[in-house]
């Protein structure tokens, strides 16, 4: 049963208040339009054949910029064993076998097994799970560094898992960047240096790579510190030269693991800060690693939650919140703050008593927030008012009642004091 399911029940008992008519069907996970999206099934065949290698370099104008509506990343049936066993697996698979049958049969548990995993152009995208759940493996298959033993990974059309060495050399130089948790700077040179490596090594004059470097610099702050050595330099500073680094190349597609989970809280704080700063300026697409659920529900548009190998359920905060698939997925989520996940939107299908104006009484002279406003947002707009407008894109405001507000913040806490 999902929270929204069983909110009703809850209010009705909960020291805020209730209706004692009992649940409305409002409350239903249907009524909120929350579909869940938990892992489907893994493949029943094994891929025959991947598509034909990329034999030319990936290029924006005829990759990156063919489709905007497309997914920027699509991964399908990855699946990925290491060392001699990968061998043996690949052998049986050419005999007919699929993939989960030859690892079966070999007696494997797989690293990655039958993900598939979409992700839309300009979203921040978060994978996470527990150490050793795969995460890390699936990023560096997107990017190519690891070569899956089954499925694909397409990356704006092109075959990342079948491309020539030298089409994922371009991919990397021009159109992907990666950011990594370790920093992985070269402590013999300058900051300025670092953040034009990648420039260097695809050949850009060196002009032009000073000027990059100069500009990315200023962007994460760090304009007056080109000259320094980088281990002269903080934890939190180093990770802002390999941000500044990995956006130097203007790439279509970031990929971060992990990258603050080495920093200290406050430095973490504020550097999860500068990067959705510097997505609503630059509208990079991000996949982003981390085993921190607060982090994920923090930057993410959505987050890939991952155990053992395998994908468990994809959504949006408030939808992993509202409606996990699992216990899995329910215990990540037992200890959120749900004043920062959960929006005016969602507060509006779940409330029956959300009017329509003109026949909200008094809706011009309510306070005002967006749909993508949070439960503390909407608390602060509400102070010292009995009602607020909820604005719609497309759509009149709905007004929502302070008292029906609190009640059903009464009713979250409840249900998280159960879990």
């Amino acid at each position: 049963m999902s929270l929204w399911q069983r909110i009703p029940a809850v209010a009705a008992s909960s020291p805020m208040g209730g209706d004692p008519a009992g649940p409305d069907p409002i409350h239903a996970r249907s009524g909120l339009g929350l579909e869940r999206r938990a892992a489907g099934a893994r493949p029943g065949a094994a891929v025959a054949s991947l598509p034909q290698a990329v034999s030319d370099p990936v290029r924006p104008d005829t990759a990156c910029g063919r489709d905007s509506a497309a997914p920027i990343v699509r991964v399908e049936g990855l699946s990925k064993v290491f060392g001699d066993a990968e061998d043996r697996v690949r052998r049986r698979m050419r005999r007919g076998q699929s993939f989960a049958e030859a690892v079966a049969n070999e007696g494997l548990a797989a690293p990655l097994d039958a993900v598939d995993l979409t992700v839309e152009r300009g979203e921040i995208h978060v994978i996470m799970g527990l150490s050793g759940s795969g995460k890390s493996t699936l990023v560096r298959c997107i990017n190519g560094l690891i070569a899956p033993t089954d499925g694909r990974v397409m990356v704006a059309g092109a075959c990342v898992s079948s491309a020539t060495p030298a089409a994922l050399r371009e991919l990397r130089q021009r159109h992907m960047s990666m950011v990594f948790q370790s920093f992985a700077l070269l402590p013999h040179l300058s900051v300025t240096a670092n953040v034009e490596f990648g420039l260097m090594l695809r050949g850009d004059e060196t002009k032009q790579r000073r000027r990059r470097a100069a500009e990315v610099l200023d962007m994460v702050g760090l304009a007056d510190w080109g000259e320094r050595r980088v281990d002269e330099l903080s934890g939190g500073m180093k990770q802002r030269i390999g941000l500044a680094r990995a956006l130097a190349t203007d790439p279509d597609i970031l990929i971060m693991d992990e990258p603050f989970s080495a920093l200290d809280p406050l430095i973490r704080r504020s550097l999860q800060d500068e990067l959705l700063r510097l997505q609503k300026e630059l509208q990079k697409t991000i996949v982003f690693v981390t085993h921190d659920f607060g982090e994920a529900l923090r930057i993410g548009s959505r987050i890939l939650i991952m155990k053992a190998g395998r994908p468990v359920q994809t959504g949006t905060a408030a939808e992993l919140f509202c409606d996990p698939c699992d216990e899995y997925v329910r215990a990540f989520t037992a200890h959120a703050d749900f004043m920062h996940v959960i929006t005016a939107g969602t507060l509006c299908r779940v409330i029956p008593e959300a009017a329509d104006p003109p026949a909200a009484d008094g809706a011009r002279q309510a306070p005002r927030v967006d749909e993508d406003a949070t439960l503390a947002q909407v608390l602060c707009a509400a102070h010292g008012a009995d009602r607020i407008a909820v604005r719609r894109d497309g759509a009149p405001p709905r007004v929502l009642g302070t008292s029906h507000v609190l009640r059903h913040i009464g009713a979250l806490y409840a249900e998280r004091q159960e879990s």
